[in-house]
């Protein structure tokens, strides 16, 4: 009979513990799925697929992120050791899914290394090296697009008319990614301002100009894609880009009907009823 009862207080321990456990981690699971989905500003490494099917595709085996650090390039010439890599491993606490690989430019930028060493070692296409190849078919780094740099002017002294031009020679597809914009300083009459413009189809996202900016924080970042460009849709097309108009192949026409439309213009004016 006692042995039947310490079985019965040790079965409903052990329950209870399941249950606990159970629930605790429901709890930590649906923390760390809010956090995740807050983080719509990470930046990926090169090649990296559409950031949906990047988070699908990853199997987070930190293959990528290994190649970075031991990359020959990565070696301090002084010291003769090796300094630290680009890409980071998303842990828990840092709003990224974990396990995954993303680089903050601020405290080290993507080098833009020639042979793209953390490419190749992906096993899994979340990294595509194809959409990295140029004409000859080689790995061409300036064909990456991991972000898109933004230009805050409010921030940026050059817009305030101070000479800076350290994004710019920090950029390394010089005067083409970004160049340098003169206009006339209407407030001093006689200087002009050296404007940094961006360029989106030449522009890698690599981070190098955030890293060099002067300011206290940089008035000068790397954006995601989908949250640094706008989009025109159909409704706008520049007549004068035949490429431009392919947009308008799947593209048909709604037509709308209100009251108001059912008018005509002569009606509503003259009555002076808009609405």
């Amino acid at each position: 009979m006692a042995n039947s009862d310490n079985n019965r207080r040790k079965f409903m321990a052990t329950t209870l513990q399941s249950v606990g456990l159970t629930a605790l981690g429901g709890l930590l699971w649906s923390g760390y799925s809010d956090e995740v989905k807050a983080s719509p500003l990470v930046l990926r490494p090169p090649g990296a697929i559409k950031e949906e099917d990047f988070l699908t595709a990853c199997i987070k085996c930190g293959l990528c992120a290994e190649a970075c650090q031991n990359r020959d390039t990565n070696i301090d010439k002084v010291t003769g050791k090796a300094r630290p890599g680009t890409l980071l491993m998303a842990k828990g606490g840092d709003h990224k899914l974990i396990g995954t690989p993303y680089f903050i430019p601020t405290e080290v930028p993507c080098y833009m290394c020639e042979d793209i060493p953390c490419v190749p070692v992906c096993p899994s296409g979340a990294l595509d090296m194809p959409s990295l190849l140029n004409e000859k078919e080689e790995l061409d780094i300036n064909k990456s697009r991991m972000g898109l740099a933004v230009v805050h002017k409010e921030s940026c002294i050059a817009f305030w008319g101070i000479q800076c031009d350290a994004c710019y020679r920090a950029c390394p597809l010089l005067d083409e990614a970004i160049t340098l914009e003169y206009a006339k300083n209407e407030r001093t009459g006689k200087h002009a301002f050296l404007l940094p413009i961006v360029h989106d189809d030449v522009c890698t996202g690599c981070g190098l100009c955030e890293m060099a900016c002067v300011t206290e924080k940089p008035a000068i970042f790397v954006l995601p894609h989908e949250v640094s460009q706008g989009k025109a849709g159909s409704h706008y097309v520049k007549g004068w880009d035949k490429e431009d108009e392919k947009r308008l192949i799947d593209a048909h026409s709604e037509e709308t009907t209100t009251e108001i439309s059912e008018k005509s213009s002569v009606d509503y004016l003259n009555t002076e009823e808009l609405y």
